[in-house]
């Protein structure tokens, strides 16, 4: 039996070893997920949110303690950490209110005297996750498909397994039922071949481009319900009268937080010629403010990433960018001495074929990249196959609107850095996923419907 090392990657510390789950594990997790679910749906909506609820309680109770988890194993600052586990915690506590809104039947005029159509959980959903937010990735798909009755076994990435096990753990202290939120310690193509099986429903995954492609093929080889959220490329896209100050301020947050490795960090800044210099003056005086360093202090901004692979990823981009003569504004790079460290790199007169164009880049590194009116803004924006995120700055909030009907991308916002936010749905087009998360309409993804007519 094979072994998921935990490795910190501030130090390259071994945190611990877990043992994989054998066959029988992994059919024991099942069977008590299928078990869960045949009384867990039963429970009056109300009582689940109850249910949800304690699982905030949990979350605030041990805040530090699971922040400190966080970082450890994946490197994030701490003070990001902990925002992280009140972000699980409030979207807790968002469901656990709405829930009975959202799932509440609804009724039609028909021919029929009465007609309409009701809710119901499709059953075990598997969910495959990142490392990048661990708690937040696992809770923000896993709580409304708890909250409408469903249960769910949940493969996180393998250089988590302990913020894993934890998150399980959560749901056993917060009360639900034995079964209903596990966690399997299984490698990816365990986890793609746990698809066919006839105790899992649907399947929730987020990841790379790559690897959801094999999972959409195979859930849809076994007519499974699949939600799939695979990155993007982000636009942060600054029209001439932005407010230059705030602007640069912002573009650091939307492009370094948890050391750039977010699926809706600002991966592209886009802006106007006529004030790019001056932006570029003040963002590149930004990025040196930043405290990098220690992650558990509760002063620094930037931690490491999350491993050495994922460094040299980062890296291999940014040299074969450099090749194809992209101008250096700060030089960045692999920080000499222990941990994953990165350092931030800025560039502009980037060839619009370099990876750190082409590609998604998973780090500290912000190409900056200028046009010369509104439309030639539109279409940079839309040339990647990416569609996730996107934000406009301008002080004409009228003409920023006007944009965003032609930026393709599922969430956009103006003025200000994008955001997951459990009130509003959350998902992407192009090769950035299918289906959303998130507020009622994401919660209805792992829900059947069925209509109903009585004469």
């Amino acid at each position: 039996m094979g072994k998921i090392r935990s490795v910190n990657p501030a130090s390259g510390e071994l945190n611990g070893e877990f043992d994989i789950h054998s066959r029988q594990v992994i059919d024991e997790k099942i069977q008590a997920a299928r078990k869960a679910f045949d009384e867990w749906k039963k429970e009056p909506i109300v009582e689940r949110c109850f249910s949800i609820e304690c699982v905030a309680e949990v979350l605030r109770d041990r805040q530090q303690e699971l922040a400190e988890l966080i970082t450890t194993e994946m490197g994030k600052p701490i003070k990001e950490s902990l925002a992280e586990i009140e972000k699980c915690a409030w979207t807790c506590e968002y469901f656990s209110q709405n829930a009975e809104t959202f799932l509440a039947a609804e009724f039609v005029e028909t021919d029929a005297e009465t007609s309409g159509f009701v809710y119901e959980p499709v059953g075990v959903v598997l969910s495959i996750m990142p490392w990048n937010f661990p708690f937040w990735q696992a809770l923000r798909f896993g709580i409304p498909a708890l909250a409408g009755g469903n249960t769910v076994l949940l493969k996180h990435a393998s250089n988590v397994p302990m913020c894993a096990l934890e998150i399980g753990n959560i749901f056993t202290e917060a009360g639900l039922p034995e079964g209903s939120y596990q966690t399997l310690l299984v490698d990816g193509p365990t986890a793609s071949s746990l698809i066919s099986r006839d105790g899992i429903n649907a399947v929730s995954f987020t990841g790379s481009r790559s690897a959801g492609e094999m999972v959409a093929e195979a859930a849809g080889r076994n007519i499974k319900k699949f939600i799939l959220e695979l990155g993007g490329s982000d636009p942060f896209i600054v029209l001439e009268d932005a407010d230059l100050e705030k602007v640069a301020k912002a573009a650091v947050s939307a492009r370094f937080q948890n050391s750039g490795q977010s699926c809706i960090a600002a991966k592209r800044l886009l802006v106007d010629e006529k004030i790019a210099e001056d932006f570029t003056d003040l963002f590149t005086d930004n990025v040196k403010n930043l405290k990098i360093g220690d992650p558990m202090d509760h002063d620094t901004d930037m931690g490491p990433l999350a491993s050495e692979k994922q460094r040299d990823i980062l890296s291999g981009q940014v040299e074969r960018t450099l090749q194809m003569g992209a101008n250096v504004v700060l030089k960045g790079g692999i920080k000499e001495g222990e941990g994953a460290y990165y350092m931030p790199f800025v560039l502009n007169d980037i060839n619009e074929n370099a990876p750190v164009i082409t590609e998604e880049t998973f780090g500290p590194v912000a190409p900056i990249i200028t046009f010369k009116n509104e439309e030639e803004a539109i279409r940079i924006a839309n040339s990647t196959e990416f569609g996730l995120g996107a934000s406009i700055w301008s002080r004409e909030t009228e003409r920023a609107m006007r944009m965003t009907r032609h930026i393709e991308a599922g969430i956009i916002t103006i003025n200000n850095v994008v955001a997951s936010d459990p009130r509003l749905p959350f998902g992407g087009m192009k090769k950035s996923g299918v289906g959303r998360e998130l507020y009622r309409i994401g919660m209805l993804e792992f829900m059947n419907i069925k209509s109903m007519k009585v004469y």
